[in-house]
């Protein structure tokens, strides 16, 4: 036998014995178990079509707990070219969708019923891409992890991640980073800001806008008792119960409780109203969200307490009748307490929904100067 021959059978030996002996890499947040083209469209009957490359996405992420987790989502990437560099992404968190799988964003989108497309629009008209979280359990198996920020969070900053490593999408890690949420999205983006120095540190986070933040889910919750929109208070507490097991809502209801709770289970938002005028008092013989394991959880998910690295634009409306203004100007107060370059926007809009409306394109353009490079002035 030649040397040839004896050295080039040794290679193939040693490559063998390297897959054998080499592990796999375990699964990671950001990973990308699937990503399958779609379409979406800006009105329903499909009548007009979103004109961008759009992957319907599985990613890992990790729940409010520290497991790993597997969430759906979109992603948005304009058809032309980018002349600045590397394409900008946007981390785009969607406010309250509802409970079930059918509520999803992603479902909404590919059926032309997706009313916050209007304000992601904005960024594709500028280049960036749009990653679009569906949330834990919206459009995946299991129950929707509704209001749990820090599950939220993580989902935001993995779709970005997962963004990156989309065959085709054309998108570096190395790409500027902006998130922005409405409502539930403001919370999202608030926990995003405030959990990527640790979580996703590789990020080129450059700026996070946040709208509309139930900063304060107790705060929340106390406000919303006995109101019209009980619905939305009562869907947290079914998202938080599916979050923490401990919890063990089902345990603490009476039986009209059980019987509301599990029949809003499945409900997309516009459904929540049947809830409406109810009080946790109706549904529980005791008092829910003061009980020690209920006070623990929900102090974990008050934003504020950890100072992002990066400027934020927080903005609210006067007449919010859903979240009050005192809970996002207090979140405003304590990252103004902390260091954080905060630009806070009061907006005269007369309730919640028109908050969304007026502030969405001003937090959009203060986002491209920030991916811009250029300096954030705040106002604390």
């Amino acid at each position: 036998m030649s040397l040839r021959v004896r050295v080039s059978m040794s290679m193939v030996l040693l490559l063998i014995m390297s897959l054998i002996t080499t592990p796999a890499r375990a699964a990671a947040p950001g990973d990308v178990v699937s990503a399958q083209p779609t379409t979406v469209y800006l009105l329903p009957g499909k009548l007009l079509e979103v004109p961008v490359n759009a992957w319907h996405l599985l990613y890992n992420s990790t729940s409010a707990t520290g497991s790993l987790n597997t969430v759906s989502g979109t992603l948005l990437v304009p058809k032309s070219g980018y002349p600045l560099g590397a394409r900008p992404i946007v981390g785009y968190a969607v406010g309250t969708h509802g409970l079930g799988d059918q509520c999803a964003p992603s479902v909404s989108m590919s059926q032309g019923r997706e009313a916050e497309l209007a304000l992601v629009s904005l960024f594709l008209l500028k280049g960036y891409a749009v990653a679009l979280t569906d949330y834990e359990g919206l459009g995946t198996p299991g129950p929707h992890t509704y209001m749990a920020g820090i599950s939220q969070g993580h989902a935001v900053l993995d779709s970005i991640r997962a963004a990156t490593r989309v065959s085709g999408a054309g998108l570096s890690d190395r790409a500027p980073v902006a998130v922005m949420g409405y409502s539930q999205g403001g919370a999202s983006a608030g926990w995003a800001a405030q959990l990527q120095p640790s979580y996703a540190p590789e990020l080129r986070l450059k700026g996070v806008a946040a709208g509309g933040v139930p900063a304060d889910l107790h705060a929340v919750a106390d406000h919303l008792d006995g109101g019209s929109d009980f619905g939305l208070a009562a869907a947290a507490g079914v998202g938080l119960d599916a979050a923490y097991p401990e919890l063990n809502l089902q345990a603490d209801l009476n039986d009209r409780g059980r019987a509301l709770l599990a029949d809003a289970a499945d409900d997309c938002v516009g459904d929540l109203g049947k809830l409406s005028g109810l009080s946790f008092s109706d549904l529980s013989p005791i008092d829910l969200l003061n009980q020690p394991k209920w006070l623990a959880r929900l102090g974990e998910n008050r934003l504020g307490a950890t100072a992002p690295r990066v400027p934020m634009f927080l903005y609210h409306a006067r007449g919010d009748q859903i979240i009050p203004l005192s809970v996002g100007s207090t979140l405003r107060s304590e990252y103004c307490r902390a260091g954080v370059n905060v630009r806070w926007t009061a907006l005269p809009a007369p309730d919640h929904v028109t908050g969304a409306v007026e502030g969405g394109p001003l937090a959009i353009e203060w986002l491209a100067l920030r991916i811009l490079g250029l300096p954030a002035i705040g106002n604390c």
